[in-house]
């Protein structure tokens, strides 16, 4: 029987290119036509490399989370779901890819160490997007705390003075109801998930090998973040 792909025959060695040329193509050409004529582009230069980074990346990041194993590496389809959205161009100009937590499943239902973005823009970012109601609950809980709420704030303060962007997709315009307006941690209450964006990623670390590196570097310093938020999701 074959063996099963390790983390050494997955080794990321780099992107197609720093310019993303093959989503900037794909943006202007939204037909399966001509996806089928470049699929060997997408799949060779960029979701073989994804797939081989986070494999490794994965690996070099566990010893952040010990009490927190880490599950297998997930690259999102390239596909989109147009059920509902007014916008039916079938295919994303991106390709994204994250590390989970154990249990976190297909889409990230707990805080995720690192996802990976790129295509005709690119982001990496640590925590957790969108968290459900009950989850939501226990995190506004864990910000009043007064010893938790405090903890996370130096976190978020520490991730900021080294170049972290802390917010959410999702914020409420005022703080939840029965919670004084001038809460020290007011703008934390208002979140509705909470991600660490890492400072810009470098165009050219895309066909280097010191990808790797870096990602390990800025997971490490987004660890304690992610941390809070799995323990006070459990």
């Amino acid at each position: 029987m074959p063996s099963t792909p390790t983390a050494a025959a997955l080794r990321f060695e780099r992107f197609a290119d720093r310019d993303a040329r093959f989503f900037r193509q794909l943006a202007k050409h939204q037909s399966r036509e001509w996806f089928q004529a470049h699929r060997h582009e997408y799949e060779r230069g960029w979701l073989a490399p994804m797939k081989a980074l986070l494999a490794e990346l994965r690996d070099r990041i566990d010893p952040f989370f010990p009490d927190h194993p880490l599950g297998a590496p997930k690259v999102f389809r390239i596909f989109r779901d147009v059920r509902f959205s007014k916008d039916k161009s079938p295919y994303k100009t991106h390709i994204g890819g994250y590390v989970p937590i154990d249990g976190g499943g297909t889409a990230p239902a707990l805080p995720a160490p690192v996802y990976v973005h790129l295509g005709t823009d690119r982001f990496v970012a640590a925590g957790h997007y969108r968290m459900l109601p009950e989850q939501l609950a226990r995190y506004r809980a864990a910000v009043l705390d007064e010893h938790r709420g405090a903890e996370l704030a130096a976190i978020v303060a520490r991730l900021e003075r080294k170049g972290f962007t802390v917010g959410s997709p999702d914020t409420l315009k005022n703080v939840p109801r029965g919670v004084d307006p001038a809460h020290p941690r007011a703008a934390l209450l208002r979140r509705k998930g909470l991600i660490a964006s890492f400072p810009p990623l470098p165009e050219e670390l895309l066909v280097s090998r010191a990808l790797v590196d870096w990602l390990v570097r800025h997971t490490k310093q987004s660890a304690p973040l992610v941390t809070w938020l799995a323990t006070t999701m459990e």
